[in-house]
C-alpha cells in the first residue's frame, strides 16, 4: 500500500510528506532504537512514540520511508527538517501504538 493511502486510512496528520507514492508492506513497532535497528525490515513503516532526531537516523539506517508517531506525539522541528532532507514521511496519529498497529494489520500491512 502506498504511504499516502496509509496516512489517509489512519486519518494521520502528515508533518513531512516524504515520498507519498512509495509502497509499504510491513510495519514495526517499538520505542527502543537498538531493537528497531536490529529487527526492522528495510522499507517498513515504523510506529513509535519516540519523537526526537535519533529516530530519523534509525529510519535512514533501515531505509524506513514512514514514521508514524502514535498517541498524539508530534515531531519537533529538527526531526521534521532531517526527515524532509531524507525524504521520510512523518505522520502523527492520536491512537495508541497498539491501536495503530491493529489498524495497519486490518489494512493488510504485515508486522
Amino acid at each position: 500500500m502506498k504511504i499516502k493511502e496509509i496516512c489517509e486510512k489512519l486519518n494521520a496528520e502528515v508533518q513531512v510528506a516524504g515520498d507519498p507514492e512509495r509502497e509499504v508492506t510491513q510495519a514495526v513497532a517499538g520505542d527502543l532504537l537498538s531493537f528497531i535497528m536490529g529487527t526492522a525490515a528495510e522499507g517498513s513503516a515504523w510506529v513509535t512514540i519516540q519523537a526526537h532526531l535519533n529516530v530519523a537516523a534509525v529510519a535512514v539506517l533501515k531505509d524506513m520511508p514512514l514514521i508514524i508517531l502514535a498517541s498524539g506525539r508530534k515531531a519537533p522541528r529538527d526531526l521534521e527538517e532531517r526527515c524532509t532532507a531524507e525524504n521520510i514521511c512523518v505522520a502523527c496519529v492520536a491512537e495508541s501504538i497498539f491501536r495503530t498497529c491493529s489498524r495497519l494489520s486490518e489494512l493488510g500491512i504485515e508486522g
